[in-house]
């Protein structure tokens, strides 16, 4: 297969690594606006070819395309890929705007050109592990999910300027999993948030940001999900999922990387070192991801995560960015209404 990947910034230049290293994908093509990025990527990867920007690289006959570009750029890049006929993986979220994700999912609804967005714990062992626990019906009704990432570090202030908020940016994936672990849909979220006293104005309080969050979700059937984030975790890089039920209880990245220190005295566990980003910690899970949307790019398998399907991270999203704005819950059929759809 040839693929192409779009932005080789820090998680495009990884997924480089990941798609070259997949045996059934004979040449990579990249672009990226940045030169060194670009030089950097084709002087360690023997199988990646360079073109001068996006619209070159979807006119090349590709079986299906990665996009890791700024978030700015995806509506546009996902529309292009759906116009060209070309099969696209797009890293979360969908579109830098309401707005535009909603033009999105519309013009993806009228093709049949699959589109997979990016939520890599769908990939990871454990949280799969975890998901068929519940369907299964091991763990009785659930109760409680409590889903969790800890960042070691704040990425740069130019790239905060353009997430859209740490709600959209970081805490979808923690949004994605419980809804897909669970099966449920999210209803009404509460959510509040801090900024690190510390920080530079630019990083956070400027974009009316938080470094550290947390958020009530109300879950379809009852079932509440906690959910906590911060760009500032400094033992490393936090990942976790627990799922609790009232026949059992279970709970995905509890390993010896995990970054928790025991107080437990004559508890040496977990041994570490401990998880330093996503690069180590999710290694496994992208490197199924990228494999299965080759699979959907060749018509092999469904679509695992839809436009559609995705949508349901992206309103959640809005509720809560929405909620800690102005310290009260929110309805997803509220920021629906507001939203026109």
């Amino acid at each position: 297969m040839r693929i192409g990947l779009i932005g080789l910034g820090r998680i495009g230049a990884f997924h480089a690594t990941t798609l070259a290293g997949l045996e059934h994908v004979e040449e990579l093509v990249v672009t990226d606006p940045v030169s060194a990025a670009v030089d950097a990527v084709i002087g360690r990867i023997g199988k990646a070819r360079a073109v001068a920007d996006p619209a070159a690289l979807l006119a090349d006959g590709l079986d299906g395309v990665v996009i890791a570009a700024a978030t700015a750029a995806h509506a546009d890049l996902i529309r292009a890929a759906v116009a060209q006929g070309v099969p696209a993986l797009c890293e979360k979220p969908i579109a830098g705007t309401l707005a535009d994700a909603l033009a999105v999912e519309a013009a993806v609804a009228e093709s049949d050109v699959p589109v997979q967005i990016g939520y890599p714990r769908r990939f990871d062992p454990a949280f799969v592990a975890a998901r068929d626990a519940v369907r299964s019906g091991a763990l009785g009704r659930i109760t409680t999910v409590r889903s969790t990432t800890l960042d070691p570090a704040p990425p740069p202030a130019a790239y905060l300027a353009g997430s859209g908020g740490v709600f959209r940016d970081c805490s979808v994936h923690d949004f994605d999993a419980v809804r897909w672990v669970t099966g449920q849909e999210v209803v009404e979220v509460y959510a509040t948030g801090a900024v690190d006293p510390d920080a530079p104005h630019e990083m956070y309080a400027a974009h009316g940001d938080h470094s550290t969050v947390s958020a009530l979700l109300t879950l379809s059937d009852g079932t509440i999900g906690v959910v906590s984030n911060t760009r500032t975790n400094g033992r490393g890089y936090d990942v976790r999922l627990e799922v609790h039920g009232v026949k059992d209880a279970v709970a995905a990245g509890l390993d010896e990387g995990l970054p928790l220190r025991s107080t437990q005295p004559g508890i040496s566990w977990p041994s570490g070192p401990a998880h330093e980003f996503f690069m180590d910690r999710l290694a496994e899970a992208f490197r199924i991801e990228m494999g299965v949307f080759t699979q959907v790019a060749a018509g092999e398998v469904d679509n695992p995560c839809t436009v559609a399907d995705a949508m349901g991270t992206t309103w959640t999203a809005e509720a809560a960015t929405l909620s800690a704005a102005e310290h009260r819950p929110v309805t997803i059929e509220e920021v629906r209404a507001a939203s026109g759809a």
